[in-house]
Protein backbone atom coordinates (compact mmCIF):
# COMPACT_ATOMS: atom_id res chain seq x y z
CA UNK A 1 0.00 0.00 0.00
CA UNK A 2 1.07 3.35 -0.95
CA UNK A 3 2.85 5.11 2.37
CA UNK A 4 2.90 8.33 1.05
CA UNK A 5 0.66 10.84 -0.62
CA UNK A 6 1.99 14.21 -1.87
CA UNK A 7 -0.46 17.00 -1.99
CA UNK A 8 -0.21 19.84 -4.63
CA UNK A 9 -2.54 22.17 -3.05
CA UNK A 10 -4.16 22.07 0.47
CA UNK A 11 -7.64 23.82 0.08
CA UNK A 12 -10.69 22.71 1.02
CA UNK A 13 -10.30 19.19 -0.73
CA UNK A 14 -7.14 18.43 -0.49
CA UNK A 15 -6.91 19.74 3.53
CA UNK A 16 -9.88 17.30 4.00
CA UNK A 17 -8.54 14.11 1.79
CA UNK A 18 -4.95 14.56 4.08
CA UNK A 19 -6.76 14.38 7.45
CA UNK A 20 -8.64 10.90 5.66
CA UNK A 21 -4.94 9.91 5.23
CA UNK A 22 -3.53 10.74 8.31
CA UNK A 23 -6.49 9.04 10.32
CA UNK A 24 -5.93 5.75 8.18
CA UNK A 25 -2.09 5.46 8.95
CA UNK A 26 -0.46 7.68 5.67
CA UNK A 27 2.05 9.72 5.83
CA UNK A 28 1.46 13.36 3.95
CA UNK A 29 3.47 16.05 2.42
CA UNK A 30 1.10 18.68 1.76
CA UNK A 31 1.62 22.08 -0.65
CA UNK A 32 0.41 24.95 -1.46
CA UNK A 33 1.51 28.01 -4.17
CA UNK A 34 1.75 30.31 -1.08
CA UNK A 35 4.86 28.43 0.79
CA UNK A 36 5.29 25.78 3.24
CA UNK A 37 4.95 28.39 5.69
CA UNK A 38 1.61 29.11 5.00
CA UNK A 39 0.74 25.62 5.83
CA UNK A 40 2.02 25.59 9.66
CA UNK A 41 -1.68 25.59 11.15
CA UNK A 42 -2.98 22.40 9.22
CA UNK A 43 0.37 20.45 9.91
CA UNK A 44 -0.02 21.04 13.59
CA UNK A 45 -3.98 19.94 13.21
CA UNK A 46 -2.20 16.75 11.01
CA UNK A 47 0.48 15.53 13.46
CA UNK A 48 3.65 13.93 12.97
CA UNK A 49 2.67 12.14 9.78
CA UNK A 50 2.24 15.13 7.91
CA UNK A 51 4.88 17.68 6.83
CA UNK A 52 4.64 20.86 4.87
CA UNK A 53 6.78 21.48 1.43
CA UNK A 54 7.04 23.41 -1.84
CA UNK A 55 4.87 21.78 -4.62
CA UNK A 56 8.21 20.20 -6.25
CA UNK A 57 8.86 18.63 -3.06
CA UNK A 58 5.74 17.05 -2.66
CA UNK A 59 5.57 16.14 -6.14
CA UNK A 60 8.96 13.70 -5.17
CA UNK A 61 7.86 12.67 -2.10
CA UNK A 62 4.78 11.50 -2.73
CA UNK A 63 4.45 7.24 -3.85
CA UNK A 64 0.94 8.74 -4.68
CA UNK A 65 0.25 12.30 -5.67
CA UNK A 66 -3.37 14.16 -5.56
CA UNK A 67 -3.61 17.18 -7.83
CA UNK A 68 -6.04 19.62 -6.11
CA UNK A 69 -5.98 23.18 -7.20
CA UNK A 70 -8.09 25.20 -9.75
CA UNK A 71 -8.09 23.65 -12.93
CA UNK A 72 -7.24 27.35 -14.23
CA UNK A 73 -3.33 26.59 -12.85
CA UNK A 74 -3.12 23.14 -14.39
CA UNK A 75 -0.05 23.81 -16.28
CA UNK A 76 1.88 24.92 -12.65
CA UNK A 77 1.65 20.97 -12.17
CA UNK A 78 5.47 20.11 -11.99
CA UNK A 79 5.16 17.38 -15.01
CA UNK A 80 9.00 16.37 -15.60
CA UNK A 81 9.31 15.46 -11.58
CA UNK A 82 5.39 13.44 -11.76
CA UNK A 83 6.53 10.98 -14.92
CA UNK A 84 6.04 7.62 -13.62
CA UNK A 85 3.83 8.69 -10.64
CA UNK A 86 0.08 7.69 -10.39
CA UNK A 87 -1.77 11.40 -10.04
CA UNK A 88 -5.07 12.10 -8.53
CA UNK A 89 -7.21 14.43 -10.67
CA UNK A 90 -9.90 16.40 -8.14
CA UNK A 91 -9.81 18.96 -10.85
CA UNK A 92 -13.09 20.65 -11.95
CA UNK A 93 -13.46 22.99 -14.68
CA UNK A 94 -15.47 26.24 -12.99
CA UNK A 95 -15.56 28.81 -15.96
CA UNK A 96 -16.25 31.64 -13.61
CA UNK A 97 -13.09 30.66 -11.37
CA UNK A 98 -11.07 28.99 -14.05
CA UNK A 99 -11.80 31.37 -17.33
CA UNK A 100 -13.50 29.56 -20.28
CA UNK A 101 -11.15 26.86 -21.77
CA UNK A 102 -12.41 27.00 -25.47
CA UNK A 103 -10.99 23.04 -25.77
CA UNK A 104 -13.22 22.30 -22.86
CA UNK A 105 -16.21 24.49 -24.14
CA UNK A 106 -16.21 22.80 -27.62
CA UNK A 107 -15.78 19.28 -25.71
CA UNK A 108 -13.13 18.79 -27.90
CA UNK A 109 -11.57 16.84 -24.99
CA UNK A 110 -12.57 16.17 -21.32
CA UNK A 111 -10.48 18.42 -18.57
CA UNK A 112 -8.68 15.27 -17.82
CA UNK A 113 -7.62 14.67 -21.05
CA UNK A 114 -6.16 17.71 -20.98
CA UNK A 115 -4.44 17.87 -17.66
CA UNK A 116 -2.72 14.40 -19.01
CA UNK A 117 -1.78 15.77 -22.27
CA UNK A 118 0.43 18.44 -20.30
CA UNK A 119 1.56 15.88 -17.83
CA UNK A 120 3.16 13.12 -19.89
CA UNK A 121 4.27 9.99 -18.49
CA UNK A 122 2.09 10.48 -15.87
CA UNK A 123 -0.82 7.76 -15.06
CA UNK A 124 -3.55 10.34 -14.54
CA UNK A 125 -7.00 8.69 -12.67
CA UNK A 126 -9.77 11.03 -12.05
CA UNK A 127 -11.14 11.00 -8.89
CA UNK A 128 -12.25 11.85 -5.28
CA UNK A 129 -13.69 15.12 -7.26
CA UNK A 130 -17.22 14.76 -7.07
CA UNK A 131 -18.09 15.54 -3.45
CA UNK A 132 -17.78 18.96 -1.79
CA UNK A 133 -15.39 18.99 0.63
CA UNK A 134 -17.64 18.94 3.91
CA UNK A 135 -19.42 15.41 2.67
CA UNK A 136 -16.05 14.18 1.49
CA UNK A 137 -14.59 14.99 5.20
CA UNK A 138 -17.36 13.32 6.78
CA UNK A 139 -18.94 10.54 4.42
CA UNK A 140 -15.92 7.80 4.37
CA UNK A 141 -17.06 4.77 5.98
CA UNK A 142 -15.25 1.77 7.28
CA UNK A 143 -14.75 -1.31 4.59
CA UNK A 144 -17.55 -2.99 4.26
CA UNK A 145 -19.94 -0.88 5.90
CA UNK A 146 -23.39 -1.34 4.69
CA UNK A 147 -23.63 2.75 4.73
CA UNK A 148 -20.80 2.92 2.68
CA UNK A 149 -20.63 5.42 -0.12
CA UNK A 150 -19.28 4.63 -3.98
CA UNK A 151 -17.53 7.00 -5.65
CA UNK A 152 -16.55 7.39 -9.49
CA UNK A 153 -13.45 6.95 -10.83
CA UNK A 154 -11.50 6.92 -15.07
CA UNK A 155 -8.68 6.29 -16.43
CA UNK A 156 -7.22 5.14 -19.37
CA UNK A 157 -4.16 2.53 -16.91
CA UNK A 158 -6.03 -0.05 -15.24
CA UNK A 159 -3.18 -0.61 -12.47
CA UNK A 160 -3.13 2.97 -11.78
CA UNK A 161 -6.83 2.81 -11.58
CA UNK A 162 -6.01 -0.66 -9.22
CA UNK A 163 -3.68 2.13 -7.06
CA UNK A 164 -6.30 4.47 -6.73
CA UNK A 165 -9.21 2.21 -5.69
CA UNK A 166 -6.69 0.55 -3.10
CA UNK A 167 -6.35 4.14 -1.61
CA UNK A 168 -9.97 4.91 -1.89
CA UNK A 169 -10.84 2.06 0.21
CA UNK A 170 -8.23 2.88 3.08
CA UNK A 171 -9.84 6.31 3.35
CA UNK A 172 -13.32 5.12 3.57
CA UNK A 173 -14.91 4.73 0.43
CA UNK A 174 -15.79 2.28 -2.98
CA UNK A 175 -14.47 3.00 -6.23
CA UNK A 176 -16.38 2.73 -9.51
CA UNK A 177 -14.59 2.45 -12.71
CA UNK A 178 -16.63 4.69 -14.78
CA UNK A 179 -14.26 3.98 -18.04
CA UNK A 180 -11.35 6.14 -19.60
CA UNK A 181 -10.25 9.72 -19.35
CA UNK A 182 -11.83 9.80 -22.67
CA UNK A 183 -15.46 8.82 -20.52
CA UNK A 184 -14.42 11.46 -17.70
CA UNK A 185 -17.19 13.44 -19.22
CA UNK A 186 -19.57 11.17 -17.51
CA UNK A 187 -18.67 11.93 -14.21
CA UNK A 188 -17.83 15.75 -14.50
CA UNK A 189 -19.17 18.71 -13.28
CA UNK A 190 -23.29 18.90 -14.33
CA UNK A 191 -23.47 15.26 -14.61
CA UNK A 192 -26.22 12.91 -12.19
CA UNK A 193 -23.34 11.65 -10.32
CA UNK A 194 -21.81 15.02 -8.92
CA UNK A 195 -22.40 16.72 -6.13
CA UNK A 196 -25.92 16.25 -5.38
CA UNK A 197 -26.76 13.00 -4.95
CA UNK A 198 -24.81 12.93 -1.63
CA UNK A 199 -25.76 15.98 -0.36
CA UNK A 200 -29.29 14.70 0.74
CA UNK A 201 -32.21 16.87 0.20
CA UNK A 202 -32.83 20.10 1.84
CA UNK A 203 -36.07 21.01 3.82
CA UNK A 204 -38.34 22.92 1.83
CA UNK A 205 -39.13 26.39 2.75
CA UNK A 206 -35.37 27.54 3.92
CA UNK A 207 -34.04 31.10 4.13
CA UNK A 208 -30.96 31.44 2.83
CA UNK A 209 -29.36 31.42 6.11
CA UNK A 210 -30.99 28.21 7.51
CA UNK A 211 -29.56 26.73 3.90
CA UNK A 212 -26.42 27.75 4.36
CA UNK A 213 -26.43 25.88 8.13
CA UNK A 214 -27.81 22.72 6.57
CA UNK A 215 -25.04 22.38 3.99
CA UNK A 216 -22.42 22.36 6.90
CA UNK A 217 -24.29 20.58 9.20
CA UNK A 218 -25.73 18.14 6.99
CA UNK A 219 -24.09 14.11 6.98
CA UNK A 220 -25.17 13.88 3.06
CA UNK A 221 -26.95 10.67 1.21
CA UNK A 222 -25.23 7.12 0.51
CA UNK A 223 -24.82 6.22 -3.35
CA UNK A 224 -24.04 2.93 -4.03
CA UNK A 225 -21.70 0.72 -6.04
CA UNK A 226 -24.73 0.46 -8.73
CA UNK A 227 -26.34 4.02 -8.24
CA UNK A 228 -22.81 5.25 -9.43
CA UNK A 229 -23.06 3.34 -12.34
CA UNK A 230 -26.68 4.54 -13.33
CA UNK A 231 -26.01 7.77 -12.99
CA UNK A 232 -22.56 7.79 -15.20
CA UNK A 233 -24.92 6.12 -17.84
CA UNK A 234 -27.68 8.71 -17.58
CA UNK A 235 -25.36 11.63 -18.08
CA UNK A 236 -25.78 13.53 -22.00
CA UNK A 237 -23.59 16.01 -23.02
CA UNK A 238 -26.26 18.69 -23.66
CA UNK A 239 -26.36 22.38 -21.96
CA UNK A 240 -23.47 24.11 -20.35
CA UNK A 241 -19.87 22.77 -19.79
CA UNK A 242 -18.66 22.85 -16.53
CA UNK A 243 -19.63 23.59 -12.69
CA UNK A 244 -21.65 26.22 -11.70
CA UNK A 245 -21.32 27.10 -7.80
CA UNK A 246 -25.33 28.71 -7.97
CA UNK A 247 -25.80 24.85 -8.37
CA UNK A 248 -24.65 23.18 -6.15
CA UNK A 249 -24.40 25.42 -2.56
Amino acid sequence: MTQTIGFIGSGLIGSNLARLAVASGLNVVMSNSRGPETLAELIDELGDHARAATPLEAALAGDLVVATIPLGQWEQLPAAVLTGKTVIDTMNYYPQRDGHIQELEVRALTSSEMVQRHLNGVRLVKALHNLDWIRLGNGARPTGAPDRWALPIAGDKADAKAEVAKFMDTIGYDAVDCGTLADSWRIEPGTPVYVLPYQGKPPAGMTEEERNRWFQEDRGAQVTVDQVREFAAQAIRTGRVGGYLDNYF
